[in-house]
């Protein structure tokens, strides 16, 4: 048994392990994004908080304040407040693409433009689809392909990793435990593969099981079928913003109409009641959405009246169709964000040990291919 899925480990692994090595060197660069880039330019994420405890401005007023710091045209879409005091409100603008505004929440002042890293921007694309992403989302493309067969051979790989080096005894669980460097260059990358693989393998298998979802439309019928996901458009868009053509009907029909945001205040002012902790308060034309908790995107969704402010109709987390949890859950254990801090680290450890594993297990290959020709 153990011959057989060592052959099938090693015809496996040969065609794609260079590929492997760069999806998980790459998404091991991706698992500080956030925190990097906010250490990067902390003058668009931090406050100075106002001495003696001061309020936010309300929607109307904040919004009066980044009309006068920026262009006419730019249609503001959404407004986001932190959970945090020191923390900056951000603001988004439907002909500004994906960057957003930073704006510091007590006085209005514009801190500057929020906009993806180029660095992080190119390691994304290198993970995902091989600098060949698909020319529309959802689509497919050579690139986007080739990474979602790799880690499907990814899961046969580690599987039959662990199927061949599984201890028997207990003295060979402490070999598999620990790296020789005292026995040669040959035995260390040796126990380096085989042990750093022992234990990063359960992460690496976390990662590439969610990740196919990302890959594959079948993969993912199946895995959120598994955990009792409906994929079907009905379920996935209950709860969320309105359909394209209503958005854009809506747009057409009041586009000179002018948003009333004091009508934004006392929808505010109503749902900070209601909630007395959050991480973030993202208000929109109808909608508010109160997120809870950012790993696992818990969000309750509050529509109000944009005449008065009024509270209509409120969506819990608890209400949202499990598959759209599903999508958030996949997500979290798939880069590490489910446990904060701690999770990321092994996460990002367990990573770059996968890069390092079809490297060391081509060098071992390499080696035993001299001695059987001498």
């Amino acid at each position: 048994m153990r011959k057989l899925f060592g052959k099938i480990h090693l015809w496996l692994s040969i065609p794609v392990g260079i590929i492997l090595s760069i999806i998980c060197f790459s998404g091991a660069a991706l698992v500080f994004e956030k925190e990097i880039t906010q250490a990067c330019n902390p003058h668009l994420y931090k406050v100075s908080v106002p001495e003696g405890n001061a309020a936010v401005l309300p929607p109307s007023q904040l919004i009066a304040r980044i009309k006068e710091q920026t262009a006419d045209s730019l249609k503001l879409t959404s407004l986001q407040y932190s959970g945090k005091a020191d923390e900056a409100a951000t603001v988004t603008f439907k002909n500004a693409g994906r960057k957003s505004l930073s704006v510091n929440p007590y006085t209005g002042e514009v801190n500057g433009w929020i906009e993806g890293n180029a660095f992080f921007q190119t390691m994304r694309k290198l993970h995902r689809w091989l600098l060949n992403p698909p020319p529309q989302k959802g689509a497919s493309s050579v690139g986007k392909m080739i990474v979602g067969i790799s880690t499907l051979l990814m899961v046969v790989i580690l599987i039959s990793g662990l199927v061949i080096w599984w201890p028997r005894t207990h003295k060979a669980l402490n070999n598999r435990l620990k790296v020789s460097f005292r026995k040669g260059w040959r035995r260390f990358w040796y126990d380096s593969h085989v042990t750093l693989g022992f234990y990063s393998t359960l992460f690496l298998l976390v990662m590439a099981l969610t990740g196919l979802t990302w890959s594959f439309g079948w993969y993912r019928s199946f895995a959120y079928g598994l955990f009792g996901g409906n994929t079907s458009k009905q379920a996935q868009t209950h709860g969320t913003s309105l359909p394209q053509k209503e958005n854009d009907a809506r747009t057409k029909k009041g586009g000179k109409k002018q948003t009333d945001y004091t009508a934004w205040d006392r929808a505010a002012q109503e749902v900070q009641t209601k909630y007395t902790g959050y991480t973030s308060l993202r208000i929109e034309e109808k909608k508010i959405q109160v997120i809870q908790r950012q790993q696992l995107r818990r969000t309750d969704t509050l529509k109000f009246n944009p005449k008065n402010g009024e509270i209509t109709e409120t969506t819990t987390y608890a209400e949202v169709p499990r598959a759209q949890k599903l999508k958030g859950w996949f997500y979290a254990f798939h880069t590490g964000d489910w446990g904060g801090i701690y999770t990321k680290v092994l996460y990002f450890l367990a990573a770059f040990v996968g890069g390092v594993l079809p490297l060391s297990g081509y060098y071992l290959w390499l080696k035993k291919k001299q001695r059987v020709t001498r």
